[in-house]
């Protein structure tokens, strides 16, 4: 049974790893792996720490590209790929522009498309853009759909999609417990060495953000927010891998870069960014699978979003959503930094994103309709 693995972006590559794995194991499965390389570097460091070697890399990326230029590259360069190859199946993962169009092109030659991490909805088409409408078109395109939690695959029957759903985990918490392991086999000397400027005896907060919908003021409100943080708390470090972006670096350098307790460093490498998150006291974050992976290592979550399509970990208590407010969000680090029940209260409840078998889950389903 050929099986064909389609994703292009840093996230993508984390989640599909140990599913991947797990497939490569049994003779009985001829894996095949295919890159678009939507993220270029990102996604390379993963495929090395994971020891994953595609069989194409379409390499499409290229400097300012737009929603447009992604969906025609890649959608050209899958349908040569999927002719020469013939897939049983094809997986695709989440709700990036490469998981649509490799559903799309799979759909076009008729081949059964499998959708990991299925069902997750903010019911907002334009937040997170153009997540939101990437993921529910590749609901009515896939044929196995593989929900993380129960309240994912709620939302795929209200959409009238009931045929071979599975309640499965999330994937992320597999390749965190699995980059965690390839860590500590390898030893941590070469993680404290990298993070010297940390002051490991105080309390550290890893900051995310890069969210396109909060350019612009509210990306500012969080960075005036992390700022008055710093100054008000003398036993807290604060760590920002900034992203790339402009739009980004250019609020995040002119309000913090002053402040020695406020670390603005170049994006991690994912074994750096999970070793960090590890040693952590708490994150701030506007990004998706983090507030996954984190619950997972009892790290309470604030998520800086006005929306977020990852509702149960709300729900859990793993995770509050604070959104861009300066005042809402200095308050709720302020809790979490003084008050010990709250914290606590976060950093124990369960994770409902799964308990780290997920992919032996996929496998075996897959094994037994296929």
């Amino acid at each position: 049974m050929k099986i064909l693995f389609i994703f292009g972006t840093r996230p993508e590559a984390i989640k599909m790893a140990p599913v991947i794995k797990k497939f490569e194991k049994h003779n009985e499965f001829e894996v095949k792996v295919c890159v678009t390389a939507q993220h270029r570097e990102m996604l390379d460091q993963v495929l090395n720490f994971f020891d994953i070697k595609p069989d194409y890399d379409l390499n499409i990326m290229k400097p300012n590209q737009t929603l447009y230029n992604i969906t025609a590259s890649i959608i050209k360069e899958l349908e040569k790929v999927i002719k020469i190859e013939k897939p049983s199946l094809i997986f695709i993962q989440g709700d990036t522009t490469t998981a649509f169009v490799g559903a799309l092109a799979g759909y076009y030659a008729k081949a059964k498309i499998a959708h990991i991490e299925a069902g997750l909805r903010s019911y907002n088409k334009y937040s997170p853009f153009p997540e939101e409408m990437n993921r529910v078109l590749i609901g009515h395109l896939a044929d196995y759909h593989f929900a993380p939690t129960k309240k994912a695959k709620e939302n795929l029957y209200k959409e009238n999609i009931k045929k071979n759903v599975y309640v499965v985990g999330n994937t992320v918490i597999d390749a965190l417990f699995l980059g965690l392991e390839i860590i500590k086999k390898e030893g941590e000397q070469k993680y404290y060495e990298y993070f010297n400027f940390i002051d490991f005896s105080k309390k550290i907060i890893l900051v995310t953000g890069h969210r396109r919908e909060s350019f612009g003021e509210p990306f500012k409100n969080i960075c005036y927010a992390i700022k008055e943080i710093a100054e008000n708390y003398d036993d807290v470090e604060i760590v920002y891998p900034v992203h790339l972006n402009p739009n980004v670096r250019k609020p995040v350098y002119k309000i913090l870069k002053s402040n020695k307790r406020i670390h603005l460093i170049k994006p991690l490498s994912y074994p750096y960014f999970i070793w960090l998150m590890n040693k952590s006291y708490l994150v701030l974050t506007d990004s998706g699978g983090i507030q996954e992976e984190a619950p997972a290592l009892g790290k309470p979550v604030l998520v800086m979003r006005e929306i977020t399509e990852r509702t149960e970990g709300i729900k859990a208590g793993t995770a509050k959503l604070v959104g861009t407010d300066k005042e809402k969000i200095i308050k709720e680090v302020s809790v979490l930094l003084t008050n010990e029940v709250e914290y606590n209260n976060m950093a124990k409840a369960i994770n409902p994103y799964g308990d780290g078998k997920a992919s032996n889950r996929i496998r075996d389903i897959i094994k037994e309709v296929l």
